[in-house]
């Protein structure tokens, strides 16, 4: 499985716009199996639970806020690489010449 760390680096649709792109990954999401589904969601739920325990945490010390800060700047940098990983195969192939 390739790591695609953009939309713009999936070949089946890297000579599209964004908003298109963007509809292509929406519609291959739709078409994800239950245990990628399921892989996907338990990825996005294992990202954000420590967030809700730093802010917990933050009547303790302050500096938790700081680390949920950074913790939910590297949610979008850990979970898009796979979204668009799993979805990568569900696109389907875009004729250049657009015939």
């Amino acid at each position: 499985m390739n790591i695609y760390f953009s939309s713009r680096d999936i070949p089946s649709i890297s000579q599209l716009s964004l908003t298109e792109r963007l509809a292509l990954i929406q519609q291959a999401q739709n078409k994800l199996t239950g245990p990628e589904k399921l892989l996907l969601n338990v990825l996005k739920l294992a990202v954000l639970l420590p967030i809700f325990i730093l802010i917990f945490r933050s009547t303790e010390s302050w500096y938790s806020l700081l680390w949920a800060a950074l913790v939910a700047a590297l949610y979008p940098l850990v979970l898009r690489p796979i979204q668009y990983s799993l979805c990568a195969k569900y696109l389907p192939p875009i004729d250049p010449q657009g015939e």
